[in-house]
């Protein structure tokens, strides 16, 4: 009578421990679906000058409508006999879709900079930190979007970009 009743007793955990599993894995796989990769790459050289960087990424689609996502980003950048320049930082990001090809974005970003100079400039090295908060408008399809941000906080003398205004290419998996 007891072997029995030790048997039910197991054999009720093992179904209720395994009916826990089955709903947690569910619910995990539930999270990954709505998670998606990307980021960017960038190559810029010139006469002189070259600049690579590279940018994960990731977002959770809350809904149909609405992501959120963080980013890193990592640049280095010199131009010859005048400077280098290492940038590190990252953003948070929020996409809304009101049409499936109409993306609207808010991102901020903070990003610290280290230039260092070459010595016969007599300029000082630069080591701050620059924020960016990017409005963005994009034409979307499927994971690839393509558009345009405007940086609210662009400040001519203590930032990384050349101006306001900025392309940008999204592409998540």
């Amino acid at each position: 009578m007891k072997f029995v009743f030790i048997k039910k007793i197991i054999l009720s955990t093992f179904l209720v421990v395994s009916i826990f599993k089955i709903q947690a894995q569910e619910q995990k796989s539930l999270f990954w679906s709505n998670v998606h990769i990307g980021g960017g790459i960038g190559l810029s050289f010139g006469s002189n000058f070259f600049s690579g960087s590279i940018a994960p990424s990731a977002i959770y689609d809350l809904n149909e409508k609405f992501s959120v996502g963080i980013s890193l980003n990592g640049t280095y950048s010199s131009e010859k006999n005048v400077y280098k320049a290492y940038i590190v930082g990252g953003s948070i990001l929020g996409l809304f879709n009101p049409l499936p090809q109409l993306q609207l974005s808010v991102e901020f970003e903070e990003l610290h900079v280290t230039r260092q100079f070459e010595n016969r400039l007599f300029i000082e090295d630069d080591n701050y930190w620059t924020p960016a908060l990017f409005i963005g408008a994009g034409y979307r399809n499927g994971n690839f979007t393509i558009g345009v941000r405007y940086n609210v906080l662009f400040n001519e003398e203590d930032n990384v970009y050349g101006v306001a205004f900025a392309p940008f290419v999204r592409v998540y998996f």
